[in-house]
């Protein structure tokens, strides 16, 4: 899930930094130390904006930076189980498929793709369904479920686990299918029943 948070903070500002306008500095800083890093309570930290000071600058006896009291807008993106999401497949391998979630890659594991015996064939590449002829190819846009999150400090370690086997999940295709297949189903339904009545009719005028 994005969110855009408004932060408080306290930035240490080295006498380097003098010659620049005190905003520049701030943001150049704060940028540093928080953009792309991944803060547990609040997710991957992905830009940073609006920074402003809202204390004057205080030296430190010993030290000759200037601390300031800021704020700050963040924008974040923290995972959360049972989150579902649009996603994009960017990669297959043997044991299922990669997908692109906000500045993350989840892995969905074959056996959560589909309710269906799956196999990667390298050939196409793609990965297919035995008994549906499903198939997902890199590049399909696709309809997941976060099942688990393990958030650590660099974002190639976080690993974000994915499912798409609950109804309503999956390839954007599979689902028009099934909805037309159901929406089909009580049409033939009404054909079969009248069928059946004519039948019948029949049956009673020749007894």
């Amino acid at each position: 899930m994005f969110d855009i948070l408004t932060v408080e903070d306290s930035v240490r500002v080295p006498p380097q930094y003098f010659s620049m306008k005190l905003g520049d500095a701030l943001t150049h800083i704060l940028r540093e130390k928080y953009e792309q890093k991944t803060d547990k309570d609040i997710g991957i930290i992905l830009s940073i904006w609006n920074v402003a000071a809202t204390s004057d600058g205080i030296v430190a006896p010993g030290d000759g930076s200037a601390h300031y009291t800021v704020t700050f807008d963040v924008l974040a993106y923290l995972p959360t189980i049972n989150e579902v999401l649009e996603a994009e497949v960017t990669d297959l391998v043997e044991f299922g498929a990669f997908l692109r979630i906000g500045p993350l890659e989840g892995l969905v594991h074959l056996s959560q793709i589909a309710n269906d015996y799956l196999t990667y064939n390298k050939k196409i590449p793609a990965i297919v369904g035995k008994e549906s002829k499903r198939i997902m190819k890199k590049g399909d846009m696709v309809y997941a479920k976060i099942s688990t999150v393990s958030l650590k400090e660099s974002i190639p370690e976080t690993k974000i686990g994915l499912t798409m086997r609950p109804e309503g999940l999956g390839k954007m295709e599979w689902l028009d299918a099934a909805e037309k297949k159901r929406e089909e189903k009580p049409a033939q339904s009404k054909k079969d029943e009248k069928k059946e009545k004519k039948e019948k009719k029949k049956e009673g005028e020749e007894k």
